[in-house]
């Protein structure tokens, strides 16, 4: 059998390894002075970065003393100093862990020992986060905390200083090892149907590539959301999220000027896309309505602003509301398995000629097509293919270069996971024969509310330990704010009385616990006589959604 030619690498060849310090090193090519700005409190330029992240760097190896190999976690809002943590942790061999701030105390301290943390950088509005988990902490040996106005902080925990005068005292170069690419670079936790979250871990090759990906998608093809090295990005999905989608090593890659706008606020936000000129930016649709509902926004021109929505599905109004300001808004699919980016919407300038806005509108919110180098398609329980022709409905299944490989330390759900060769992404959609996605359901009841994740059956667990519940199932409603929300149908037992308040303050004492986060208490309940079941006795959550949306 003939097998490819594969010739040896002449002796002195270098074999360049595809890394993420490649990704910072552009940025210095071609406007070197352009500008990363943090809120209204520092401006640095690309130039200053690439000292600063040198100077992390010999800070983490010599007087942290991080080897390679362990990980390194921020627990920080969206700045420049987060940017710099992308950057130098994984360049010196370690592995960034970016910690959600919104799970509950009880997930974060999960993850920060599931993780392996050793040391985190922690802004100091989280310091009483740690404080409460103080001693519970198998492996974090030190502290390094994140000011705002530089000043040091009393705190029980081991601080091992302020970070920008523990950055003074470093050197501004550094020799950066040359790492295998397949080194893991980052890893963070997604929750989802169960308690506890599963960690996923990105490579520097995958990072790179996923980079690679994003600049062909949004820069070389004729979309409606177009962006270049001019461009100015802000960032309104956390940068704890994903690599906030992975847009700020695109933006590094290509050199745009950078804003970074710390805690979401709206006056701030907006104040920043408008001083700084924002031209591109990311976030779920809850930040979107929260903007465009703003009572100084009509005194605004966004006109030059590209919005590409993701972790929720676009709401039609919302899009329509959007479009009306004159914000190019489109969506963008993907998970965190997949680091993130599958699928944009495809709308070039020859197509939206000839539709009506409200065409328009209906192409924007769907999934869109599969970015260069995404092999998406839908895959029956069988594990057969389904065609695309927008009505054979399936889960999707993809393969890209940049999908998480596994999830840490869980070979039992990594296999799930992988099922059949193809990333299962429990989203069921149709495909039509253009390629356009249509997501239609989920494949698990899992709640997304405000682009965060609650699980439905750990809501039932908690609410069933009221002594009155009997049965309970929780499942997705439509909301208008925050897309999704969850409603309790409960079973009450026989001669009690129980109230709406009664459950609320129930499920409140989990989320003052840290059991659950505040958001994920449920506000809508249904007392029932009979949860609907399937004919093998499971509660049957279709039967559920389909006779509530009836009577809506």
């Amino acid at each position: 059998m003939a097998t490819p030619r594969i010739l040896p690498p002449t002796p002195e060849a270098h074999q360049s390894q595809l890394l993420i310090g490649s990704i910072l090193e552009q940025s210095l090519k071609y406007e070197p002075d352009r500008e990363i700005v943090y809120r209204d409190i520092s401006r640095i330029t690309y130039r200053e970065l690439n000292k600063r992240v040198a100077r992390l760097a010999n800070l983490l190896t010599n007087h942290l003393e991080v080897a390679q190999g362990q990980t390194v976690a921020f627990l920080d809002y969206d700045s420049h100093r987060y940017l710099e943590g992308y950057f130098a942790i994984p360049m010196v061999g370690a592995v960034l862990h970016m910690i959600n701030f919104r799970l509950s105390p009880e997930e974060i301290l999960y993850t920060i020992n599931h993780a392996e943390d050793a040391v985190i950088f922690c802004h100091q509005d989280f310091l009483p986060i740690l404080e409460a988990l103080q001693g519970r902490m198998e492996m974090v040996k030190k502290i390094v905390l994140l000011s705002d106005s530089g000043a040091e902080a009393t705190s029980p925990l081991p601080l091992e200083g302020e970070y920008e005068k523990l950055l003074l005292n470093q050197p501004d170069s550094y020799t950066f090892p040359d790492l295998p690419e397949d080194a893991i670079a980052t890893t963070f936790y997604t929750t989802g149907t169960t308690g506890l979250p599963k960690g996923v871990y990105f490579s520097h090759r995958q990072l790179v590539l996923h980079t690679f990906g994003l600049a062909t998608a949004l820069g070389a093809m004729d979309n409606a959301v177009k962006i270049g090295s001019n461009d100015v990005y802000m960032p309104i999905t956390p940068m704890f999220h994903v690599h906030a989608w992975g847009f700020p090593y695109l933006a590094t890659f290509l050199g745009m000027q950078q804003v970074y706008p710390g805690r979401y606020e709206p006056a701030m936000l907006l104040q920043l896309v408008l001083k700084e000129k924002v031209t591109i930016s990311h976030c779920v649709p809850t930040i979107l309505q929260m903007l465009v509902n703003s009572p100084q926004v009509k005194s605004f021109n966004l006109t030059n602003w590209k919005v590409v929505i993701g972790g929720s599905a676009l709401p039609r109004g919302l899009a329509m509301a959007a479009m009306g300001l004159g914000i190019e808004v489109i969506t963008g699919y993907g998970m965190s398995e997949t680091c993130p980016v599958l699928s944009l919407t495809y709308l070039n300038k020859k197509t939206m000629a000839h539709l009506t806005e409200d065409q328009e509108a209906d192409l924007r919110i769907k999934t869109g097509r599969p970015i260069q180098m995404v092999d998406l398609r839908l895959m029956n329980e069988e594990g057969q293919f389904l065609p695309n022709d927008g009505k054979s409905t399936g889960e999707i299944v993809v393969r890209a270069p940049w999908l998480t490989q596994g999830y840490y330390k869980d070979e039992e759900r990594s296999l799930e996971l992988w099922k059949h060769g193809y990333l299962h992404t429990g989203d069921i959609a149709t495909i039509d024969p253009d390629g356009v996605i249509t997501i239609t359901d989920r494949k698990k009841d899992v709640i997304k509310s405000g682009g965060e994740w609650i699980s439905s059956l750990l809501l039932e667990s908690l609410i069933s330990q009221h002594p009155d519940v009997q049965e309970t199932a929780v499942v997705a409603v439509p909301d208008q704010r925050w897309q999704e929300r969850p409603l309790a149908l409960v079973v009450a037992k026989p001669d009690t009385s129980i109230t709406d308040q009664d459950l609320i303050r129930h499920m409140e004492q989990f989320s003052d616990s840290g059991k659950i986060s505040h958001y994920a208490v449920p506000k809508q309940f249904r007392f029932v006589t009979e949860i609907p079941k399937t004919s093998v006795g499971k509660i049957d959550k279709k039967r559920i959604k389909k006779e509530l949306a009836s009577e809506d």
